[in-house]
């Protein structure tokens, strides 16, 4: 499965079927490491690093079939340029010796913000010591290629970037919890164990090191490797990450049997809005967005993105910032990601060397730490090298059909559900197919009722046209809710999509409308269904739908209603996605005609009403695009 391509090694022997490095300067492309040994023995490959050398690999891939040795402290491996080294032991890792791996990572928080990590290193205290713990003074300033000097750790509010100085006020992690309080506070400390999660805010200012973009880190440390264990617990939750050197597929980490045992199958992203200048927790804008596999180790999951803020007009979150919501590819989890997983029982979760897999960062790899890009092209993944041998170039790489329903609360905030569909899965809760919402407790939600304890963001089920599915909406207080479809993926079964009000008796077409209704306080989880049928069929919206015609003329930036058989219409109103109101035209009367200009909106969706003076009204989503 590995790349053979453009092999070139300088000054290498071998000594007890271990390969010797020494005072190695460049290796170029991908190198494969592996020695078949004829004395019917496992097969076996080592790589060892002397004194004074070092390895540097650029924009490739280095394999260890066993164990590396960076043998003393001037034996140095350096990756770059989104190289990565992938290792292929069973059991715990074996690493010894106490040189330095260097890799790199951008964060994407700046002064006042936080990334959730996970560090791919451990100290070199000790030359046998395996999975040891970081601190984060291990967090260097580039200086140069293989350069770097120590941070500067500081007890003030906000890191700067140039010299890099860390605030040590942030760093915390998260471990067997759910209670908010039981954050635990690491500071300087080197006590952050392998396979441990941690919180960092970033750095304000700009660095030579990464100019135009965010800081960038130097993880330096002795290389995590091998089976790393991780505690969970009933209802709690754990700050845990990509604990190595590579990416992993964390579908195989989710769907791991073992796991499963032990653990929903759900992993939760912190998201956050760069907009916000605050150390105030009440002026916080952020959330978990929430991933689960859901159609096998090896094709893309489900995300629906962190509830905060509303949404833009092309769908995307409200945020000035470089969050994109449910664009967020998650499948090959990057170099230094952090997330939470939720246990089921008392016991251990388990990341294993099996997981790792060579995917450089970026959307069209489905992998990204907090990037935004353009989707993945073709059907299928290309060549991805992979510790487990799979061949990724078999499996699709589209996501499952699915909606994402988007629910706008008060006009403050927006909840983002998805129903994805899958033969596989049944209409009740499916474990690592369907995904609890990852606050515990939000006051005014909107939900899949999947039981009658927990608030459910992801549904997956077989599709049926005549299938109704429950929706919930529950309010601590008066709320306004709005709901509308926000996006389709892959979905072609269903013309229209809708929201049934079995108290009404009424079906609002919420693909091309959005639905609004003021609830009082408490839970109503037993009077709305998604359809995708309008039982009634002859509704004014159908009528209506074969009458006018609404649409969107880039090209002249305006919107233009035909009306042919000359309806009397009374007004014709314009919402952005989130249900603002742009502009109402009324007594509209009965032209066979209506233009109105948008040269002075914003690219995005909006959604189009028009009432007639028989109180019909249909509902059209147009795009906007200057």
């Amino acid at each position: 499965m590995l790349n053979k391509n453009n092999l070139y090694l300088l000054n290498l022997y071998f000594k007890d079927n271990t390969l010797m490095l020494m005072k190695l300067n460049l290796l170029k492309g991908t190198v494969l490491l592996a020695v078949t040994m004829f004395n019917q023995q496992e097969l076996i490959a080592q790589m060892y690093v002397s004194p004074n050398s070092y390895v540097f690999v650029k924009n490739e891939q280095l394999f260890v079939k066993g164990d590396l040795e960076l043998n003393s402290a001037t034996s140095n491996m350096y990756l770059r340029d989104e190289a990565q080294l992938l290792q292929g032991t069973t059991a715990s890792g074996v690493n010894k010796g106490v040189g330095n791996l260097s890799v790199y990572q951008e964060g994407t928080a700046d002064g006042f913000d936080y990334n959730y990590w996970c560090s791919p290193v451990g100290n070199v205290l000790s030359a046998t010591a395996v999975n040891n713990p970081f601190g984060v003074a291990q967090l260097k300033d580039i200086t140069g290629l293989t350069t770097a000097n120590d941070p500067v750790l500081t007890a003030a509010l906000n890191g700067t970037a140039s010299p890099l100085t860390i605030s040590n006020r942030w760093i915390y992690k998260f471990i067997t919890s759910n209670t908010y309080a039981n954050w635990v506070y690491v500071g300087n400390a080197n006590t952050i164990n392998a396979g441990e999660g941690f919180t960092m805010k970033g750095t304000d200012g700009t660095s030579a090191n990464n100019p135009g973009a965010n800081q960038r880190y130097d993880f330096r440390g002795k290389p995590n490797d091998g089976t790393i264990s991780i505690n969970v617990a009933p209802a709690m939750r754990t700050l845990t990450g990509n604990p190595y050197p590579s990416a992993i597929n964390l579908n195989l980490f989710l769907r791991d049997p073992a796991n499963l045992a032990v653990m929903n199958g759900t992993a939760y992203f912190w998201e956050h809005n760069d907009a916000v200048d605050s150390h105030f927790l009440a002026a916080y804008q952020g959330g978990y967005g929430t991933y689960i596999a859901n159609n096998g180790d090896f094709s893309p999951g489900t995300y629906t993105a962190a509830t905060w803020n509303t949404y833009n007009n092309d769908g995307t979150l409200n945020t000035a910032g470089v969050s994109t919501g449910s664009t967020y590819k998650r499948m090959f989890t990057p170099i230094g990601q952090g997330f939470k997983i939720e246990g089921t029982a008392v016991g251990s979760a388990q990341m294993k060397n099996a997981y790792r897999v060579f995917v450089k960062e970026g959307v069209l790899n489905n992998s990204q730490f907090e990037r935004i890009g353009n989707e993945v092209n073709g059907d299928t993944w290309g060549d991805i090298q992979n510790v487990a041998g799979v061949d990724y170039t078999q499996y699709s790489n589209k996501e499952l059909p699915q909606i994402k329903i988007h629910t706008v609360l008060n006009n403050q905030y927006s909840r983002e559900v998805a129903l994805a569909f899958n033969g596989q899965a049944t209409d009740g809760f499916d474990l690592g197919m369907d995904a609890k919402a990852p606050e515990y407790n939000l006051p005014n939600d909107a939900y899949f009722p999947l039981d009658a304890t927990n608030q459910f963001v992801i549904s997956t089920l077989p599709f049926d046209i005549n299938k109704r599915i429950p929706f919930a909406f529950k309010a601590a207080s008066q709320t306004t809710f709005k709901v509308t479809v926000g996006n389709t993926i892959n979905f072609t079964d269903a013309e229209n999509v809708y929201l049934f009000d079995k108290q009404t008796g009424v079906y609002h077409d919420i693909k091309n409308n959005f639905f609004e209704i003021t609830l009082p306080v408490g839970v109503v989880n037993d009077r709305f269904e998604i359809t995708f049928k309008d039982a009634a069929l002859s509704t004014d919206e159908n009528v209506l739908g074969e009458s006018l015609t609404v649409y969107q003329n880039n090209s002249t930036n305006s919107l233009t209603i035909s009306n042919p058989q000359m309806m009397d219409l009374k007004s014709c109103t314009l919402y952005d996605v989130a249900g603002k109101l742009i502009f109402t035209k009324n007594n509209l009367g009965a032209n066979s005609e209506y233009t109105f200009p948008t040269s002075n909106l914003s690219d995005g969706i909006y959604i189009v009403r028009v009432n007639t003076n028989t109180n019909q009204e249909m509902g059209k989503k147009v795009i906007v695009k200057h």
